[in-house]
């Protein structure tokens, strides 16, 4: 069984930053794929980014991310992060780290099978 772990999150002004971090438990999450999720206030959780196991070689970002966040991965430290810039008022919501037991990733939520229980980032105008 894997736990997962996500710290970082907090209140910043638009156009700061953020990293978020997910910490991973229970047995190492090298080959699996990760990912973030986000669930703004009153929204359904939309994908964020995903990282592919091992390497992590592949990545992929939802396309309102693009250019200003990066997914990144520490196998050393069974971790996985999310460096978040340029942040707007919109990129409020609380965010899931999750993993999939397959090294390829995956923008479905139903394709992950651990997920951390969120942590809540505000940005304010």
């Amino acid at each position: 069984q894997v736990q997962l772990v996500e710290s970082g999150g907090g209140l910043v002004q638009a156009g700061g930053s953020l990293r978020l971090s997910c910490a991973a438990s229970g047995r190492t999450v090298s080959s699996s794929a990760m990912a973030w999720f986000r669930q703004p206030p009153g929204k359904d959780r939309e994908f964020v980014a995903a990282i592919s196991g091992w390497s992590g070689g592949a990545t992929v970002y939802a396309d309102s991310m693009k250019g200003r966040f990066t997914i990144s991965r520490d196998n050393a430290k069974n971790t996985a992060y999310l460096q978040m810039s340029s942040l707007k008022p919109e990129d409020t919501a609380v965010y899931y780290c999750a993993a999939r037991a397959f090294v390829g990733n995956s923008k479905d939520d139903r394709d992950y099978q651990y997920w951390g229980q969120g942590t809540q980032v505000t940005v304010s105008s």
